[in-house]
């Protein structure tokens, strides 16, 4: 099964707008209590969420929003939690020298269920200038434009 592949829960569409994504890694994540039962809801925000490796090489997932669960009273959990990432160590070592370069991320992009594990899928990013944001923007709008007029030239 490709990476990304599973029930996507959530998904980080800015991200796309905001970076260029050079490489993926799927990363298990640990979770607390009533999270599972929230995420297998839907009630995941991933907009504002980031990565990072602290000193200790251990990958950490911030400003994750998951709502907590109706039914779990007391045992609800911290919506904003830094939550570790399970990476294997190869992994974890080449993010740390990737992002110590000038204007790299780790950037969740997805949310998902695979094998009925909670999964997140993490891109290496580099940041998009102004300009290449509104490049992006005229070629999504030529593509738009070129896919009516063949659309409309077929009818």
């Amino acid at each position: 099964m490709p990476k990304g592949q599973g029930k996507v829960l959530a998904q980080n569409r800015k991200a796309s707008h905001d970076f260029f994504i050079e490489e993926t890694y799927e990363a298990g994540i640990v979770l607390q209590g009533t999270e599972i039962k929230s995420i297998r809801n839907g009630r995941v925000n991933m907009k504002d969420s980031f990565a990072r490796v602290d000193h200790r090489g251990e990958a950490w997932l911030h400003n994750l929003h998951i709502s907590p669960y109706e039914q779990g009273n007391r045992f609800n959990h911290d919506p904003t939690r830094a939550r570790k990432l399970l990476l294997h160590r190869k992994e974890i070592d080449k993010l740390i020298g990737e992002t110590q370069q000038q204007g790299y991320s780790l950037i969740p992009l997805k949310m998902y269920i695979k094998n009925g594990v909670a999964k997140v899928l993490i891109g290496l990013g580099r940041g998009k200038k102004k300009y290449d944001k509104r490049e992006d923007l005229k070629q999504k709008q030529a593509k738009r434009d070129i896919d009516r007029a063949i659309k409309s030239s077929l009818q």
